[in-house]
């Protein structure tokens, strides 16, 4: 499993938001998360889920492991 795909999964249920929530605020189509679980997500994508959960692209990368900006 893509370490992205997992720490988007994590941050999703400690903000107690659904996949699809995060999909229609960040205007993601419906299932791009889930494709990220094999697939790669682009640089726009990445920097809508960083700012939606207000954390650093490079920890949903995995590049880091604390999610502090």
């Amino acid at each position: 499993m893509n370490i992205m795909y997992k720490r988007i999964k994590e941050l999703a249920s400690l903000n107690q938001v659904s996949i699809r929530e995060i999909e229609r605020c960040t205007g993601l189509p419906n299932g791009a998360v889930y494709y990220w679980k094999h697939g790669q997500a682009s640089q726009k994508a990445i920097v809508a889920i960083a700012d939606y959960f207000n954390v650093s692209a490079d920890y949903l990368l995995g590049r880091i492991d604390k999610n502090e900006r």
